[in-house]
């Protein structure tokens, strides 16, 4: 058995069969939309009143660690640029050679074109990075770069982050969902 196409197999069937034609065609408007009150959102540096924000360029990102209690609603916008820099770019970073990011040093996207382009560039560099391990890769332990989580084989990551991309991007499509629910022009 082939254990590093299997694991790369569970995410990109998941993006070839029910996500990414899903993303296909988001509007800035969807992007930016913010269902309830309070949300959390990516915004153009100077505006929002979160408690924190992050981000190097143009837009930044609502972020308080730890985040308060109850959690904020979250954007489309904020949950793709979570996926992009959270859950793969920094991992990329840490283990497949991409250069460092963090929430503080990315630059978050202005458009829903540019968000599904870095999503799209980050995705591809995981798969590349997986790939790459090998079968004895997915051994090797994760490092200090996880945390806790340190001596955990790289294996483990995969799946965390395969949950990862599968959890927060089957919630954009559900916001998706709703907004063309909501935003229907009236017959």
């Amino acid at each position: 058995m082939d254990w590093n196409a299997r694991l790369r197999e569970q995410l990109t069937w998941h993006w070839d069969h029910q996500l990414r034609d899903r993303l296909a065609g988001l509007t800035d408007d969807e992007y930016f939309w913010e269902p309830v009150p309070g949300c959390w959102n990516v915004r153009p540096r100077g505006t929002g009143s979160a408690p924190v924000r992050a981000g190097s360029g143009a837009m930044t990102i609502d972020f308080a660690f730890p985040p308060p209690d109850p959690a904020p609603f979250t954007t489309i916008a904020w949950r793709l640029a979570h996926v992009i820099v959270g859950v793969l770019a920094m991992r990329n970073a840490a283990h497949f050679g991409r250069a460092a990011t963090d929430y503080d040093s990315f630059e978050y996207a202005a458009t829903a074109g540019e968000a599904l382009a870095q999503l799209d560039a980050e995705y591809a560099a995981w798969l590349d990075g997986v790939e790459s391990l090998g079968e004895a890769g997915l051994a090797r332990p994760s490092g200090p770069a996880e945390g806790p989580y340190a001596e955990y084989p790289l294996a483990a990551l995969v799946l965390h982050i395969n949950r990862e991309m599968v959890h927060h991007l089957a919630d954009v499509c559900l916001l998706r969902d709703l907004y063309l629910h909501t935003h229907r022009e009236a017959s």
